[in-house]
């Protein structure tokens, strides 16, 4: 059996990329749910939640680059 290591700054980095791809995809869902109503309605709930998710996860990933120091 091959045991394969990775260190845990390379773990960290992917961890930070993945986290990263998730806000990015969070971002696009809320830009997907906002064009379904005109720039003077208030943005739905769920566009709302969306960008909320977004930010989560980039303040996760920027607390695992912090660590990565």
């Amino acid at each position: 059996m091959m045991e394969s290591t990775v260190s845990s700054e390379a773990l960290l980095d992917r961890l930070r990329g993945e986290l990263l791809r998730l806000a990015k995809a969070e971002e696009q869902t809320a830009l997907a749910e906002s064009a379904k109503v005109h720039y003077w309605e208030p943005s739905p709930v769920s566009a709302v939640a969306h960008r909320f998710a977004a930010d989560l996860l980039r303040k996760n990933a920027e607390q695992l680059d912090g660590s990565a120091a």
